[in-house]
Parts: C-alpha cells; sequence; structure tokens
C-alpha cells in the first residue's frame, strides 16, 4: 500500500474558488498520477482522511492548512499478456527505460484497445514491472497520444515511478515536441496559457474549459523552427501535461497540428501521415538513483521527416 500525506498550500487553491476548493478536483490537480474519478473511488473507499478523519463525499471541500492522508491500495494483479513488440531503445537501466514510441502504438491498456499496447510490449521486456495506481499501466510515468511518435519513460521500480512523477508535478523534467501547423504563426515565439477540459458535447474531445467549470491549468511554450510557405515547423515545450494540450492549443490559436484526426479539417498535404504531425523529439528527466541528468533526442519518424521535404520543395519551387 502507498501512503501519501500532503498540506494545502496558499498557492494550490488560488485557481479554484477562492479560499477553498473541492477535494477530488485538488487532488487530482495536485496529485498528476491519480484522475479525478480515481479520487473519488479512493473517497468512496474510505482511503482518504482531511484533518485525521475519513472523507465520505467527493464534494468535501479543502482550505488552505488542511492536512490530507491518502492509501492507495496495491495494484490488482495484471491480468494482461507479455507480447513480444519491437521497441525502439533510446537509454535503460535497472531502474529507468527511454523508448522512441512509433505512431499507430496505444501507451497502456483501454477500451478497445486490450491488445498490442506500450504496455504488453513493456511487460515482455521488463516482466517485473509493478502495477502502478490500481491500473493496468505498469511503469507509466506519462502518456503519449496513439499516433504521437517519440520519447517516452517508463519507470521499472517504484522508487522510480514516483521519483519522476515528482519531476512532472515540479516542473523541473524538460519534454519538447516537435509539431507541423496549419499557416505561418504572426510572431516567432509565444505561450499559450489556457486550462483544458473535457468537451461538453464531443466526450472524445478536449478544449479550452476556464478552471471554474472544471478545466486544468495548460501551458505550452512554442517557437517557430522553420517556416514552410503555408506551414510551419513548430518546437513545443510542455510546462504542463494535460490530454491533447499541444494539439487543443495549436488549434484554438489558428493554427492546428496538420493532418490531426480531432482537431484539424485542413486540406491534404499530399503525403499519407498516420495521424498528426507531432512528435516528442527531447526528454530530459534527473535520474531517480544517481541524480544525474539524462536526455535523450528521439529521432522524427521517417514519415516526418518526408513531409518536410516535401514542404521544403514546394517553398523552393515558389521562390
Amino acid at each position: 500500500m502507498i501512503e501519501i500525506n500532503l498540506q494545502v498550500e496558499a498557492n494550490s487553491v488560488s485557481e479554484s474558488p477562492p479560499k477553498e476548493a473541492r477535494l477530488d478536483r485538488y487532488l487530482s490537480q495536485e496529485l498528476s498520477d491519480l484522475s479525478r474519478s480515481r479520487v473519488q473511488q479512493l473517497i468512496e473507499q474510505g482511503k482518504i482522511q482531511l484533518n485525521g478523519k475519513v472523507c465520505t463525499s467527493k464534494k468535501t471541500s479543502v482550505k488552505v492548512g488542511d492536512r490530507i492522508s491518502i492509501e492507495i491500495p496495491e495494484a490488482e494483479p495484471l491480468e494482461l499478456q507479455p507480447e513480444d513488440i519491437p521497441l525502439d531503445i533510446l537509454y535503460e537501466d535497472d531502474s529507468l527505460l527511454i523508448i522512441n514510441k512509433p505512431a499507430g502504438l496505444v501507451v497502456h491498456p483501454a477500451p478497445g484497445h486490450q491488445k498490442g499496447t506500450l504496455v504488453n510490449a513493456i511487460l515482455a521486456h521488463c516482466p517485473n514491472l509493478p502495477g502502478i495506481g490500481g491500473v493496468q499501466r505498469p511503469g507509466i510515468v506519462h502518456r503519449l497520444d496513439k499516433d504521437t511518435t517519440g520519447a517516452i519513460a517508463i519507470a521499472k521500480t517504484e522508487r522510480a515511478h514516483q521519483h519522476l512523477q515528482t519531476q512532472l508535478k515540479a516542473k523541473t523534467a524538460r519534454r519538447e515536441y516537435l509539431g507541423i501547423v496549419y499557416g505561418a504563426p504572426k510572431t516567432e515565439n509565444g505561450t499559450v496559457n489556457l486550462p483544458i477540459g473535457r468537451h461538453p458535447v464531443d466526450r472524445k474531445k478536449m478544449t479550452v474549459v476556464p478552471v471554474e467549470q472544471g478545466g486544468r491549468p495548460a501551458v505550452t511554450h512554442w517557437k517557430v523552427k522553420e517556416r514552410l510557405g503555408n506551414y510551419t515547423l513548430m518546437h513545443f515545450q510542455l510546462e504542463t501535461g494535460r490530454t491533447h494540450q499541444i494539439r487543443v492549443h495549436s488549434a484554438h490559436v489558428g493554427h492546428p497540428i496538420v493532418s490531426d484526426p480531432i482537431y484539424s479539417s485542413g486540406r491534404s498535404v499530399g503525403v499519407n501521415l498516420p495521424g498528426q504531425a507531432l512528435h516528442a523529439w527531447k526528454l530530459k528527466v534527473q535520474h531517480p538513483v544517481s541524480g544525474e541528468w539524462i536526455e535523450v533526442t528521439a529521432p522524427p519518424p521517417q514519415i516526418f521527416t518526408t513531409l518536410l521535404e516535401v514542404l521544403r520543395r514546394r517553398v523552393a519551387i515558389s521562390l
């Protein structure tokens, strides 16, 4: 069983209603490994205490100075089967595994994707990984969308998992992406600081949602890397890690990711992409044991570089 103890600090509830916030919303924001539904489940199971008393309602409010204790039960035994799926390994030791994920590979099991996931591949490569958070995602520290390629870290020990999650929460881990977007931004760099939440109508989509309506803070830094006529190669750096964050923010400011099947209705680019042209290019984390900084660069897939070459040729012809 994992025990977590924390005290509500002033800046933790500053973006919620004044002076207090709902317990489930606060914890899902503060603890990136716990979704709001998972927090609500723990409340129902009597696993969360507020100021020494068991919480009985997900609507319980917390305020600055409150003490919260959480007991997270050990993960249920995995029923997933290891699968011999090739992994493009960028770094590996006894604590940490970083791979270059290909397009089309779902990170962890979900309805409709019980087999052929990154988790199935990891279980074959590292058969002794623990289950994390009571769900079937052993070792997964963060995720990439199915068709987003690039660097993703996997913790091989419980200590490593907690350490890496702490880095993500503290924003010391560095995640950099390359993306090709429609259009030409008017400036060379900028920041999108807009909360993201579930779309109120289409539940498969995320969108910009005010915090008071359930949105979670999301910050994306961007800069132009190469202008390609009516397209632009962008460099993105994540400060937070919300679902579809770069894709939502890019679409919201009028420059959706090329070939994004959910957030873009842009024209064909003449290259048969498997999904959005978004690649997790660099990942920098502090090693959970040695404390040394590990930085890896994931080479973009061939289809990504092919698209760049096609767009560059078009620009050259137009000159």
